[in-house]
């Protein structure tokens, strides 16, 4: 397995201080943080960080697969460190809530759809919407 610091050295990076501690607050996030999120926390260990260094370093982690950028909703987006395992998301449109589930969809999707439409798939992103148990129960 190649570690974060092996990728981004390989991209010519620097592994910093700051680099580390972002990634270590996405995985140690309960949920999916959005970048405001991220910065509030990175800025109670490092005061000095900046909204806009923490933007660019999830853009550049996105670009070397690092992390995920999920669009959960039209406003911002969210973070996670890349998942090992297939998953997807729920959105509960009631409270906002996000559950994953593990599903192998897009193995499916990678061999049907060649076949039947004639196109590659590079990448998937699945986001289911709904409402969980507790906004459905409240809805009625």
């Amino acid at each position: 397995m190649i570690t974060n610091r092996v990728k981004l050295n390989n991209a010519g990076k620097r592994f910093t201080h700051q680099r580390a501690l972002i990634m270590d607050i996405i995985r140690q996030g309960q949920g999916h943080l959005d970048a405001d999120e991220i910065f509030r926390r990175v800025r109670e260990k490092e005061s000095r960080l900046s909204l806009s260094t923490v933007y660019r370093t999830l853009q550049m982690m996105k670009e070397l697969e690092l992390v995920d950028e999920l669009h959960f909703s039209e406003n911002h987006h969210h973070y996670e460190v890349k998942p090992t395992k297939e998953h997807y998301h729920l959105v509960c449109l009631g409270c906002g809530r996000v559950i994953e589930f593990g599903y192998p969809l897009s193995r499916y999707l990678k061999k049907e759809v060649p076949e039947l439409k004639d196109f590659d798939i590079d990448e998937t992103e699945i986001r289911v919407a709904g409402y969980c148990n507790l906004c459905r129960r409240t809805r009625r």
